[in-house]
């Protein structure tokens, strides 16, 4: 047929179906006519969503009600003043008049309530109910101004409302309560948004996850690998921030609705999600039973004829009734069941799809957030699936990270074959992904300890079914025994040594918090040191304490950090924590483990719980505060300043939402709000620092490369810098000390002419090689190779960087000012060495201390040992031979030059003869070197001779 048409008649009319498809298919819009709160009438559209609306519904006679209720619906429009109900059930009452009261409370107040009789209203299906007839109720119900004046505007637009609309039906027979059926409201709009929020910081915890890795199997040098690993930002600190945000929830007191709909959005860090088909095969093994397509029991209950609210709705004692009970007799053959409620409808104008449904079973009643159970309710967990669908995600997390070790080696395997990979810095992972992936899954066991420990102390509090409790008693011995593997791991390093206590004290002196705050700081007798201070602060007073100190057997023994054989073994405990703290990890664990069982065991004593938990935060605020363990900066703003202090905070004002203290749900909800905002700036932190922190690993991944942009080689230099003096433990930028002295000088102004003063006399060349911060000379594109930077910025603070070049005549007078013991003019002496550069040598920016390179062992000593190196060393320079070579591979992950090379240059200053020199008047010290590769190496550099090495003796 559409052949005979044509082609051009074909395609128009199935243009015309496309454009007639919307119109066919579309809603029909209904209006009504209807006046609202400010008495102006209007056109509505029947299918408009309302101001206030209920979702998810419950039995709230404990599954005892005498009908089964597919769907319970109730709404109020503000724009026609009118609340109304929609209820679809079954009953196997055999005939039955009824009575209805509808009751809806916001914030803890109640805001409508009446009494409705379904005969009066036309509702033929409830006059009177009878077995195996489908109850099938609506009705609308017109509110005057009075009202409407219950419902505050506020109600209509705070995020997350706090409310509930509550159905009772009575028997008119027995005048007795024989159904009832809660909703919780809701108004739109809300904090839960796990769909966007958890997916973006899912993708971002994932880079971060990416990040983390590269730099822990880049490299060749294991000690180099570690240092770059440690300043990345950890994913403990970032799993450790989202679950205590979520887990804050597992107090046990009355939350506000907004907090478990904030913390929805971090749900997914605990393990805690889940489908409906999940938790139906999970509901036999955990003890929960129910229909989760109904709500109800359809069964016998106790009749209440003792007054209540049916003697409101009655208006007469029910004394007289007790004794004869004309209640009809259930019949569970007659039992009609419903199924789930029909399936939203588009075209029909008063179908509508905001409504809820029934609840799962083993879930708290609708609008009751109470401690871990209203938390978990946000996310459809019962309390008692919550441990095993915790465990459950732990195993998949387990295997995940397996396979992602394996898929990596795979990989890299891949690209190095066909050469896309150009860089053998990967070829120690590739070699070691064993070891890597069992670190993988041992990390991924620390990252969960405090999740699995506290949903196995809830198991315990539940006193639920004998299997989960078992399984749960099963993974708490677990996770005790990898405690004991920490504590294996702390024991092995300091079995080799002992502990000396020796008496200190403590200085309660005057101080300043963040530098403003007038406090009072304690500090230890024993940090203080031998330097004198030009300004002593103010004692208030001392008090006598210890000193406990380990003593190493081996005084040469290389530090953790240094020690490649405890990283292979522990470095995924100890691996981002300064070497001076690098027990942390067991006091870590330990304080874990005593707030899960506060979280978690405590929550049968909600007193003991808060107040506990409190205290146990403030503690560990002190402590951390006073060991600062970790040694990137990140890390310890969030986990050391942040994360704390947020946790202190929102628990103190979690002591209010104890039932003791009966505030009122308007103030709640305020409090509530200010736990949201500082959480809120605890995510919103820990996300930008998780895109710093993937821009510093693409720095350290370029350690080794040529090419970098120009414009961030200044900011990559800087970075380098600073996680090399952080992994000696040594401040990034020490303070120079004050000069001592009565004044300050306040303005310097230079004066051109000296009327005959004689000028100090400045070093030959000097003027010619002025640098300026702001703008340096010689800027070039190389990357920061060891054979073309110079380090200055690793040497100790009593070390002094000298020019290449000396004549005799400043070897003699820097000798008589060194003999002089003047500090002030050794440190300007000093400085102006970092200034002062001879004509002929070209001006040139430091050293990147942390490339792998031949420098860095000798750099990394230098850090550690400030007083136990020469500091008459020689630096190494670059020579014309290597101006224009590159190279991708690592010098630092070989092995370091052997020590006959440095023969050359041990000759002390003092020995060098100050005669006059010849011509050129210079002491050239420049020789090259280059380090010893390891075994399989594809290049072996072999020009080691020393070269122009000329002096008089």
């Amino acid at each position: 047929m559409f052949l005979a048409l044509g082609p051009s008649a074909t395609l128009r009319f199935f243009l015309f179906v496309i454009a007639f498809l919307p119109t066919a298919f579309a809603r029909e819009t209904v209006y009504i006519n209807g006046t609202g709160y400010d008495g102006v009438t209007r056109e509505l559209d029947v299918s408009r969503r309302p101001d206030l609306y209920t979702g998810d519904f419950a039995d709230c006679m404990n599954g005892q009600s005498l009908f089964n209720v597919t769907k319970f619906d109730t709404a109020y429009y503000r724009d026609n003043l009118t609340v109304l109900f929609h209820l679809d059930g079954s009953t196997n009452i055999r005939q039955e008049s009824i009575m209805l009261h509808i009751q809806v409370d916001v914030y803890g107040e109640n805001r409508f309530n009446t009494t409705y009789e379904p005969c009066a209203g036309g509702i033929s299906s409830m006059c009177p109910i009878k077995a195996g007839v489908p109850i099938v109720a609506y009705a609308a119900l017109n509110l005057t101004s009075d009202d409407a004046q219950g419902f505050p505007g506020m109600a209509l637009n705070v995020p997350d409302l706090e409310g509930f609309a509550r159905l009772r039906i009575f028997a008119n027979s027995t005048q007795s309560e024989i159904g009832c059926f809660q909703a919780v409201l809701k108004n739109g709009q809300s904090f839960s948004q796990p769909k966007i929020l958890g997916s973006i910081m899912g993708g971002l915890i994932c880079l971060a996850v990416l990040a983390s890795f590269a730099t822990a199997i880049y490299g060749l040098q294991i000690p180099h690998m570690r240092m770059h690993y440690a300043h990345s930002f950890s994913l403990l600190v970032i799993f450790e921030t989202f679950q205590s945000i979520f887990f804050l929830g597992a107090l046990s007191v009355d939350w506000p609705s907004l907090l478990p709909a904030w913390w929805s959005n971090f749900a997914w860090t605990a393990g805690m999600f889940a489908s409906d088909s999940m938790l139906s095969s999970l509901s036999s093994f955990t003890g929960i039973s129910g229909n989760a397509s109904q709500v109800g029991g359809a069964g016998s209950v106790p009749i209440n004829n003792g007054g209540g609210l049916s003697q409101q709705i009655y208006g007469r004692s029910l004394a007289s009734n007790t004794g004869s009970n004309t209640f009809p007799s259930s019949d569970s053959d007659t039992l009609l069941s419903l199924a789930r409620r029909d399936v939203y409808n588009a075209s029909n104008p008063y179908d509508y799809n905001w409504a809820g449904k029934p609840r799962n079973p083993g879930m708290p009643l609708p609008g009751d957030f109470t401690g871990f159970a209203g938390t978990l309710s946000m996310v459809n967990v019962p309390q008692r699936d919550a441990f095993i669908i915790g465990l459950i995600w732990l195993l998949v997390a387990l295997g995940g990270v397996a396979l992602f070790v394996i898929a990596s080696k795979i990989l890299l395997d891949v690209l190095r074959k066909s050469n896309l990979l150009k860089t053998d810095g990967f070829d120690y992972f590739r070699s070691h992904w064993v070891g890597y992936m069992v670190s993988g899954l041992l990390r991924t066991l620390f990252i969960a300890f405090f999740a699995m420990m506290t949903l196995a102390t809830f198991q315990f509090s539940l006193r639920g079914p004998a299997g989960p409790t078992a399984v749960a008693a099963i993974v708490f011995i677990i996770f005790l025994g990898f405690a004991c593997l920490a504590t294996y791991a702390c024991s092995l390093r300091l079995r080799e040594g002992k502990y000396e206590v020796s008496p200190d004290t403590i200085r309660l002196e005057q101080g300043h918090l963040f530098k403003t705050v007038p406090f009072v700081a304690a500090t230890r007798e024993s940090k203080i040191g031998e330097e004198e201070q030009a300004e002593k602060p103010r004692l208030f007073g001392t008090i006598p304490f210890f000193r406990l100190r380990f003593i190493d057997n081996d005084a040469n023994r290389p530090t953790t950090n240094q020690d490649s054989a405890y990283i292979k073994r522990f470095g995924w405990l100890s691996g981002r924590y300064r070497s001076a703290r690098w027990w942390f990890f067991m006091a870590y664990l330990g304080y874990q483990f005593i707030r899960a069982c506060f979280i978690g065991a405590g929550s049968q004593n909600p007193l003991a719980q808060v107040y506990g938990l409190f205290v146990v935060e403030l503690l560990t605020l002190i402590l951390i505060i006073k060991l600062k363990p970790f040694e990137g900066s990140r890390n310890t703003v969030v986990a050391a300043w942040l994360l704390s202090i947020a946790k202190i905070i929102t628990t103190g004002i979690s002591i209010a939402f104890l039932p003791s203290f009966n505030i009122s749900r308007t103030a709640v909800t305020i409090l509530g709000m200010i736990i949201l905002v500082i959480q809120a700036f605890l995510a919103l932190v820990v996300v930008i620092l998780v895109v710093v922190g993937i821009f510093s690993t693409w720095m350290s991944l370029s350690r080794n490369r040529e090419e970098f942009p120009g414009y961030l080689d200044g900011l990559r230099v800087q970075y380098f810098e600073h996680i090399e003096a952080r992994t000696g433990d040594m401040p990034a930028h020490p303070k120079s000390p004050k000069p001592e002295g009565t004044f300050n000088v306040r303005d310097v102004r230079r004066n051109s002419q000296f009327n005959g003063v004689e000028q100090f006399p400045s070093l030959p060349g000097s003027e010619d090689a002025v640098l300026h911060p702001m703008h340096p000379l010689n800027t070039r594109s190389r990357a920061n190779s060891a054979g073309s930077r110079r380090s200055v910025n690793s040497l100790p603070r009593t070390g002094r960087t000298h020019r290449a070049s000396w004549s005799s005549k400043e070897l003699a007078e820097w000798d008589a000012e060194m003999n002089r013991g003047d500090q002030a003019r050794n440190h300007r002496m000093r400085n102006s060495s970092l200034r002062k550069q001879t004509s002929n040598q070209p001006v040139i920016k430091p050293m990147t201390p942390a490339r792998e390179s031949a420098e860095f062992p000798r750099i990394l000593d230098n850090a550690l040992l400030l007083n136990e190196q020469d500091l008459s060393r020689d630096k190494i320079q670059e020579t014309a031979s290597s101006v224009g070579r590159k190279r991708t591979v690592s010098f630092a992950d070989e092995q370091p030059p052997s020590s006959d090379l440095n023969t050359s240059d041990a000759t002390p200053i003092a020995n060098i003869s100050t005669k006059k020199e010849d011509a050129k008047g210079t002491l050239n010290a420049e020789r090259e070197t280059s380090a010893i590769p390891e075994e399989g190496s594809t290049k072996l550099r072999k020009d080691l001779k020393p070269r122009n090495l000329k002096h008089k003796s």
